[in-house]
């Protein structure tokens, strides 16, 4: 039961550090005007890719964060987290579809379950 906890815990920390990461990049390049507010609709494809890159950063270190403090099987903790971000992609992609250009949300639902992978491969290494 206790290593039960400790997965859901590993899983939940490696989520919560690619989603904190995510908000806190976002926050900074709006605030310091480098990105408009997200209220001012489509950014720019250099500003997309720019978003693509640091989340994919960002899922890789969810990945090896998860793997890290997973108390057994890392990298099926890091798959674990990777099909989870999937879904969690695929939801957000359906609820804003029309705030991006379209190949944006479908490049991060592509993304997530090998950064994962890549995090945990790291942290296994």
């Amino acid at each position: 039961m206790k290593k039960i906890f400790k997965s859901i815990g590993a899983i939940l920390l490696g989520a919560a550090t690619g989603a904190l990461l995510s908000i806190g990049t976002d926050f900074l390049l709006e605030s310091t005007g480098i990105f408009p507010p997200i209220s001012q609709g489509v950014l720019a494809p250099w500003m997309l890719l720019v978003a693509l890159t640091y989340r994919g950063v960002y899922t890789i270190a969810s990945g090896y964060v998860t793997a890290a403090l997973a108390p057994n099987k890392p990298m099926r903790h890091a798959f674990i987290l990777g099909i989870i971000g999937v879904v969690v992609t695929i939801l957000g992609t359906l609820a804003n579809w029309d705030k991006s250009a379209a190949w944006y949300p479908i490049l991060l639902i592509v993304i997530t379950l090998p950064c994962t992978w890549l995090g945990g491969k790291l942290r296994v290494k």
